[in-house]
C-alpha cells in the first residue's frame, strides 16, 4: 500500500471473470480506497476453459502446476488420488496454499478469475464436463488427433511420478475419456499438465 497514491489509476477484479477500471481515492491504515466504474467481462481470459486434473504430486510440484496453470488460463484444478500417487491425501493445510497460489497468480498475471482449486478425489470418482482426455504414453492418438474433442470446454486428466495403471486408464476410457500421447518423449508428471494446457490454450488465442 505504500507504493500507492490518490489519484493513481487502477483496474479491479472480482476474481470471477469481470474488472471495472478505477481511481484510487484514500490510503490509510485500514485499506486502499477505490472508486470504480462500470464492470465489463475481461479480456484476458481465454475464449476456452480448461480444467487440469493432475494427479497428487510430492513437494511443491503440485503449486507448481497451480501456479504456471493459472498464468495459461486454466479455469479450475481438481487433483486426482492416483495408486502410484506417493502423497496419499491433499490436507486442508496444503489446499489452502494452492488456492492462496492461485490467487497470487491470477493477480500476476492479469487475470480477472481466480481457478477453483477443488479437494482432491480418486481416479473413480473424477467427474467432469464436455471431453475430456488422459495423458498416456501408449496412447493410440496424438495430443494433436484429440485437441479438439472438447470444443471450447476440456478436462485434461494426467498421471502421478509412478504412471497410471492399466487399471485406471481403462476406467476413465469406460466412462468416455480419449487416451492422448504427449509427443515422443517422456514428460516428468508436473510438466506434462503444463505442457497440456499452454498446447491448448494458446492455440485458441489470436
Amino acid at each position: 500500500m505504500l507504493r500507492v497514491r490518490p489519484g493513481a489509476e487502477v483496474v479491479a477484479f472480482d476474481g470471477r471473470g469481470s474488472e471495472a477500471p478505477g481511481r484510487v481515492v484514500e490510503v490509510d491504515g485500514d485499506g486502499v480506497w477505490l472508486e470504480l466504474g462500470e464492470p465489463t467481462a475481461a479480456t484476458t481470459e481465454p475464449a476456452r476453459a480448461l480444467t487440469l486434473a493432475p494427479a497428487l504430486l510430492k513437494g511443491d510440484k503440485l503449486a507448481d502446476v497451480v501456479r504456471m496453470g493459472t498464468e495459461l488460463g486454466v479455469v479450475a484444478f481438481r487433483p486426482v488420488l492416483a495408486r502410484r500417487c506417493d502423497v496419499r491425501e491433499l490436507s486442508p493445510a496444503r489446499l489452502a496454499r494452492l488456492r492462496r497460489v492461485a490467487s497470487e497468480a491470477a493477480r500476476q498475471s492479469g487475470r480477472a478469475l481466480v481457478p477453483a482449486v477443488h479437494e482432491a478425489v480418486a481416479v473413480g470418482d473424477l467427474a467432469w464436463e464436455a471431453a475430456a482426455v488422459v495423458a498416456d504414453l501408449g496412447a493410440p492418438s496424438s495430443w494433436r488427433e484429440a485437441a479438439d474433442l472438447g470444443g471450447d470446454r476440456l478436462t485434461a486428466i494426467t498421471g502421478p511420478e509412478g504412471g497410471w495403471t492399466p487399471q485406471e486408464v481403462a476406467a476413465l476410457e469406460a466412462r468416455g475419456a480419449t487416451r492422448v500421447r504427449l509427443g515422443r518423449r517422456v514428460l516428468r508428471a508436473e510438466t506434462a499438465p503444463v505442457a497440456m494446457a499452454a498446447a491448448w490454450l494458446l492455440a485458441g488465442e489470436a
